[in-house]
């Protein structure tokens, strides 16, 4: 059972690679908040993106996920309330003002990790695309006579993950080595700030514009 040959896993690995590495909101909520909280930050943000990202596989081995792919309505639910969350963040973030001259840079708000592992959860679980590509994409790794199919599409979803797992963590630590270089300039951190909210807004669009094809 789960007997896969050696270009089986290497043509995995290499997918889930490039899959971890390619851009999204995921990513850009990983190192967002990296950029405003530092490490702890991040690492809330990474942990709370693997949950839901879980979800999303847990539902393409169930076949739930199959419910968005075929249901428009249910398609169109998520994909608007995830697109309005991105876009609510991106005005957070843009409405960030700078301190007054002469006055000290104000604080950030105490640093709750809990609340930005939950907005990493609802980023990820709020993307429609998100599920309709596991929907697509585990099953071409599905071996006949291999085990369940249930098990197969579990296995390789989690195995993404664990990818995610060597890639991501190395890409907070140095963020927060960045930011901590640069935390001294307060114009640079503004812009950022923006340029990150700037993201957010152009993501949440681009996703309430997305169709069901993957």
């Amino acid at each position: 059972m789960l007997d896969y040959s050696l270009a089986h896993w290497t043509t995995f690995l290499i997918a889930a690679t490039l899959l971890n590495l390619s851009p999204g909101p995921d990513m850009a909520f990983i190192l967002g908040q990296t950029a405003k909280h530092g490490r702890r930050g991040g690492f809330a943000a990474m942990f709370g993106v693997w949950s839901g990202a879980g979800v999303h596989v847990l539902m393409a081995a169930l076949g739930l996920s199959a419910i968005l792919a075929t249901s428009a309505t249910a398609f169109s639910i998520v994909k608007w309330v995830g697109a309005a969350y991105l876009v609510w963040l991106g005005i957070q973030a843009l409405r960030a003002r700078p301190a007054a001259e002469g006055q000290e840079q104000q604080a950030l708000p105490v640093l709750r990790p809990a609340n930005i592992y939950r907005q990493g959860i609802l980023i990820s679980l709020l993307n429609p695309k998100v599920a309709i590509f596991f929907l697509a994409f585990l099953p071409q790794f599905v071996v006949p006579g291999a085990g369940p199919v249930s098990l197969q599409l579990a296995l390789h979803g989690f195995l993404i993950i664990a990818v995610a797992a060597v890639i991501e963590p190395p890409l907070v630590i140095a963020g927060a080595r960045l930011v901590g270089a640069l935390k001294g300039n307060q114009r640079l951190g503004l812009w950022c700030e923006r340029g990150l909210g700037a993201l957010f807004v152009a993501l949440g669009v681009k996703l309430a514009m997305s169709s069901r094809a993957v």
